[in-house]
């Protein structure tokens, strides 16, 4: 097969994911985004089911697509009723979309105790509809929701209802997973025995519910399915839907089939993490091909063998998916990670010299005591440097006192009282804020603001906290991680303390300081 065609449903079935709703700018900044990408159909929403998907619609037909085709969702029409008495199909047409995806039942069970209607008039229902939107001049797809299902209870009436699709014009008929419980096995089983009796395009659209749903995506392709429908980073209902990011990955780099330019694979990795900040949910570190991790390296056999050749450990080379290797620095990762992470800072480090063996011990110490280095690699080159002798100090304190006061209306403050020595200079300032470590915050900044401009520039953007040993109680020690970011880049450091202030302070002076070495701070 030389050609596979993608659809998108992000917008529509992704959005029905748990946590996620998508505002109509939104909606238009990730279609964008998928028509950059290449992405041939992208689903925008169902124009009948609410206001906002029909806005989405008539704003999109005033900002047409490069690559992609917009396509407007529906079903067939009611039992018993004309197509053009039907609001949900007025609504279709109201659109503008030039392509229309209409889902209809093809298993018994739904028709019977669903629809509550007969498995002939569903036959009509699906005929009508298709047949009445392709005479009005659009591109028809045919969804056959609980394909699968149906087609084991039911196998002659699943078909008559694909056949029945395909006679009334549709371009397409699409295999659905809908209850995502099909194994992968049955998946290429099926597609191959209906292939030969479709004479159009046959897509697959897998649910997740038993985690295969990008395996039968691609199980289907390899039966004969030349379309496949999925979502970004497989958001969707219940436990999502095919991913859509790791399906590309393999149908270009493993499969060698032409689904998107060569050159927008390497945008797969942006686009993952913009559809996650746009869904407002967090990005998966570990999903293949895009996340943080999926080529980061912590055993120190790993990363010997890795930096050797990539391939002992690397499927594919990250960059083609527009992602980068990472060397974490643990206990785990012996010398090699300590010395690999020096060369990405320029700093003149061997195995043999006794200052890489002091590191690593010291790296082993601190990750002993609840220190956790790979997630904190600002902390990391802080401790490296400090090792080296090559930090300089910033400022010196002499002593913070942070008061929490609840108030009779109610209302809980916090207030950071600071004393630093900086330049030489005494500075004793105080600051309120949301709570105690965003006064401390604060009240750091407010001392050091004249010293140094740029901090003015950069803010926290993430604030964790974890107990360490859960069994001590309120006497257990604590770990922050400390997420900040300036216009350009984003680093997180680390503090450990049975004091979860103190362990906040460790990680907010580390956060200032690799700021102010990073602009080169006098």
């Amino acid at each position: 097969m030389s050609r596979v065609r993608l659809y998108d449903t992000t917008l529509r079935d992704g959005a029905q994911g748990e946590g996620i709703s998508y505002s109509v700018m939104d909606k238009i900044r990730i279609a964008q985004e998928l028509d950059n990408l290449g992405i041939h159909y992208i689903e925008g929403g169902w124009p009948g089911s609410n206001p906002k998907d029909m806005e989405f619609y008539l704003r999109m037909s005033k900002k047409p697509l490069k690559n992609s085709q917009l396509v407007a969702f529906g079903s067939t029409r009611r039992a018993h009723t004309q197509v053009s008495q039907d609001n949900n199909l007025k609504a279709i047409l109201k659109s503008q979309a030039k392509v229309v995806t209409i889902f209809g039942k093809t298993w018994d069970l739904h028709i019977r105790d669903v629809l509550k209607t007969t498995l002939d008039e569903n036959l009509n229902m699906i005929k009508d509809t298709v047949s009445s939107l392709v005479s009005r001049g659009l591109t028809v797809f045919y969804d056959a929701e609980h394909f699968f299902d149906a087609y084991n209870v039911n196998k002659d009436y699943s078909l008559k209802c694909l056949l029945t699709a395909q006679e009334a014009g549709a371009k397409a008929v699409v295999l659905c997973d809908t209850n995502g419980g099909t194994l992968t096995s049955s998946v290429m089983k099926i597609v191959k025995e209906v292939r030969p009796k479709i004479n159009v395009w046959l897509g697959i659209h897998c649910h997740n519910d038993s985690d295969l749903a990008v395996a039968n995506s691609l199980a289907a392709v390899e039966a004969g399915a030349d379309m496949v429908q999925g979502t970004i980073n497989g958001y969707g209902e219940r436990c999502g839907n095919a991913d859509l990011i790791p399906i590309i990955a393999n149908l270009k780099v493993k499969m060698g089939i032409d689904c998107i330019n060569d050159e927008k694979l390497k945008d797969l990795t942006r686009i993952s993490h913009f559809v996650s900040e746009l869904s407002n949910m967090k990005q998966r570190s570990d999903q293949p091909y895009t996340g943080l991790s999926a080529f980061a390296h912590k055993g120190g056999v790993h990363i010997n063998a890795v930096m050797k050749n990539p391939k002992t450990y690397e499927h594919i080379e990250p960059a083609l998916v527009g992602n980068r290797r990472r060397i974490l620095v643990s206990e785990l990762a012996g010398k090699t990670g300590v010395l690999i992470r020096a060369k990405d800072l320029e700093l003149d480090l061997s195995k043999e010299d006794p200052k890489t063996k002091k590191i690593l011990k010291l790296v082993q110490n601190l990750e002993h005591q609840g220190y956790h280095f790979e997630a904190a690699e600002a902390s990391f080159e802080l401790l490296m440097k400090r090792a080296l002798k090559k930090y300089k100090r910033f400022f010196d304190l002499e002593g913070f006192r942070v008061v929490i006061e609840k108030r009779s209306d109610k209302k809980i403050t916090s207030e950071a009282v600071i004393k630093l020595k900086v330049k030489g200079t005494k500075e004793h300032t105080a600051a309120e804020g949301d709570g105690p470590v965003n006064a401390l915050d604060n009240a750091l900044r407010k001392a050091l603001k004249d010293f140094y401009p740029t901090l003015s520039k950069m803010h926290l953007s993430d604030f964790k906290v974890r107990v360490l040993d859960e069994k001590a109680g309120t006497a257990a020690r604590v770990r922050v991680l400390i997420q900040s970011q300036d216009e350009t880049d984003t680093w997180s450091t680390i503090g450990v303390s049975g004091n979860i202030i103190e362990a906040s302070w460790q990680a907010l002076v580390d956060s200032v300081e690799y700021k102010l070495i990073k602009d080169n701070a006098s």
